[in-house]
């Protein structure tokens, strides 16, 4: 604020009128009577500046250290100002928001020197009445004539300060004290401090955007370098260097800057070196080789910056290693986990022991092998447990041991080398940072196991046709429907595979175990299906519960997933009666299981081979049932 010249005498009775009796002349600015009112309320010393609030060594280092960029640029903004600071006597202060001395620049503030005047707080409630508080407490830039200021010693000087903004924030106070006032118009000091204030809000605004770049660079899943002429990293995003202190090149620990061709052996083979003969790549694949790991990954090169002769200086480098893209991939294909282990229903104390114990082994780094009967829930209980383990963010890779030949099998489970430019990963490696599901372990070939197992204990896994050695980190949850450790000891599984995946084992039991938990399980399977389709929930008869709780699910819950789903759409209504339920599931019990072996094997399994129970399902004497048992090659025990 711009303000004409005033009679230092008349100003100086208007302050000593308000001391001495409480007045306030018509005459004095609104803003510095208020200022004087509160400066009374706090009863701020009027002979001397206070010093009493001063930051102990340790704060103000520790401040002067967080404002520091902002403290050496104004440090050479006042460098070339400072013959003319000099000869007027202007001192210059530059201020945090809570109105703390940073620095002082030029002469002592006050005709105090900087060591006196450094870290002390200067707020109104401190000294009272001056420029600072008048530019803190109104956002605006203000002249203060000397006799209005709060402090006697200060009546002899003129100050004017300003607020350096961001936005509706304010971040700093820049002040300036002028001891020969008569030499010196105030628009020229309120000139030079917006100058000084304007450069001071673009330098930060810039600061600002840099450190946006910046923060939208540390989120991006690549790894961002700026690579100089002489192949020193200028820059590097959050990703970036984690990859450069993964070879041991922190710029941290050294004075010197990063040199790639100091720590990537084959750095001449690489795009970045091409990049400076001006040649750009994109999307290549590419191997680093370093003293202490190899990498591999997509990388992008494009040439940056050129001399007046046309010739590269600069590139950038954007780089996703392989195993991060792997693992996007596995969540853009659905690679996660779709159960909880919350979403597993128990009402008895037994299953709700065991939900217990998968919960507590999920947060170990155990592997783990799940047993039980077929259908019993042991897919379910592995993504549980993936899901509320430290591995819950990462992929779930699912394999099947007994679906394919054991050359398939090997092939999808380590890779494959096709070539010798041509080489796929397999669901070990994929599943890198996470988990792989392994249904019906035991199926597993001696050979594959053995190798699994020597790939766990290491940390490192060949593809088949190749090797090389390329690391995996990876928790695998094994299933079986047998009792594995009794394979083990009749030598049908390997015991070093047994002995890894063993040392976290759940057991689940089957659902005729369970009889107290089947209601709850039915609602919950109703539920989901009118979910997952959109439908109004039904709701299980009395009766009907009864039917399932009384039956003992041979094929567990699985079989009680396939009955209610038929029962769910065969009925229209919204209560399912006892006979919309077929505990056959989608065969009907008509007359084609007589004529027809798959459909009887069906049944007989279905029935558990329990030939009662076998007997009731087709509404047949036990005797009959007993002829076709016969008819069919099964022996009736």
């Amino acid at each position: 604020m711009i303000r004409e010249p005033r009679s230092r005498e008349k100003l100086e009775s208007y302050y000593t009128r308000f001391l001495e009796d409480g007045q306030i002349d018509l005459n004095v600015h609104p803003w510095v009577a208020e200022s004087w009112k509160r400066s009374q309320e706090y009863h701020a010393d009027t002979e001397k500046i206070s010093t009493e609030h001063r930051l102990d060594k340790a704060e103000f280092a520790e401040l002067q250290k967080l404002h520091s960029p902002v403290i050496k640029y104004l440090e050479k903004v006042t460098y070339e100002i400072r013959e003319f600071l000099q000869k007027y006597s202007i001192s210059v202060l530059l201020l945090d928001s809570d109105c703390v001395v940073l620095r002082s620049y030029s002469m002592p503030f006050y005709q105090m020197t900087p060591g006196e005047i450094e870290g002390v707080r200067v707020g109104i409630e401190d000294i009272g009445t001056s420029s600072i508080s008048m530019a803190y407490e109104h956002k605006a830039p203000f002249w203060l004539f000397g006799p209005e200021m709060w402090v006697k010693d200060c009546h002899q000087s003129d100050a004017c300060s300003t607020p350096v903004m961001l936005g509706n924030d304010l971040h700093y106070i820049l002040s300036m004290v002028v001891v020969d006032k008569y030499d010196l118009s105030p628009d020229v000091l309120l000139a030079m401090l917006a100058n000084i204030r304007t450069s001071l809000e673009i330098y930060l605004q810039q600061g600002m955007k840099l450190k946006m770049h910046e923060a939208i660079l540390d989120a991006t899943p690549f790894a961002v370098y700026h690579v100089l002429e002489g192949d020193d990293v200028g820059y590097a995003n959050k990703l970036g260097m984690q990859r450069l202190r993964g070879i041991g090149a922190d710029k941290r620990k050294s004075k010197k800057v990063v040199n790639l061709n100091d720590v990537i052996l084959n750095y001449k083979h690489t795009p970045i070196y091409q990049g400076f003969n001006d040649v750009a790549s994109y999307n290549q694949e590419v191997t680093w080789i370093t003293q202490s790991k190899t990498y591999e990954d997509i990388t992008t090169v494009v040439p940056l910056e050129r001399d007046s002769d046309n010739k590269v200086t600069s590139v950038v480098a954007v780089s996703m290693p392989i195993e991060d893209l792997r693992a996007l991939v596995a969540h853009a294909a659905g690679f996660t986990a779709k159960y909880s282990l919350e979403s597993m229903v128990s009402i008895g104390k037994a299953f709700s022991s065991i939900k217990v114990k998968a919960k507590r082994v999920a947060r170990n780094k155990n592997h783990v092998l799940i047993q039980g009967e077929a259908g019993s829930g042991k897919q379910r209980m592995a993504h549980g447990i993936h899901q509320a383990s430290l591995r819950g963010g990462g992929p779930l890779i699912t394999i099947h041991c007994g679906d394919t030949t054991p050359e398939i099998l090997e092939q999808e489970l380590f890779g494959v080398a096709i070539s010798d430019t041509i080489s796929h990963p397999g669901k070990l490696e994929l599943a890198s940072g996470g988990t792989l599901f392994m249904d019906e372990i035991e199926k597993l070939p001696a050979n594959i196991g053995e190798a699994l197992a020597a790939a766990l204990t290491t940390g490192e896994s060949n593809r088949v046709g190749e090797n090389v050695q390329r690391p995996i980190d990876v928790r695998v949850i094994c299933a079986c429907d047998s009792d594995l450790k009794r394979l083990t000891e009749r030598d049908l599984f390997p015991r070093g595979l047994y002995d890894i995946i063993s040392r976290s084992v759940i057991r689940i039991p089957p659902l005729r175990n369970r009889s107290e938990d089947i209601k709850a399980l039915s609602e919950h399977i109703i539920n989901e299906l009118a979910a997952l389709h959109q439908m109004e929930p039904k709701q299980l008869a009395p009766e009907t519960v009864a039917i399932l709780e009384t039956y003992e699910w041979p094929g567990n819950i699985k079989q009680l997933q396939g009955v209610l789903e038929q029962a769910f759409f065969k009925k229209a209504g919204d209560v399912i009666l006892p006979e919309h339920i077929s505990l056959l599931g989608e065969m009907k019990p008509d007359y084609r299981w007589k004529d027809n072996k798959e459909v009887f094997v069906k049944a007989w399994k279905t029935a558990g081979g329990n030939v009662s129970r076998m007997a009731n399902l087709l509404h047949v004497s036990r005797v009959t049932l007993y002829r076709y048992l016969k008819k069919f090659g099964f022996d009736k025990e």
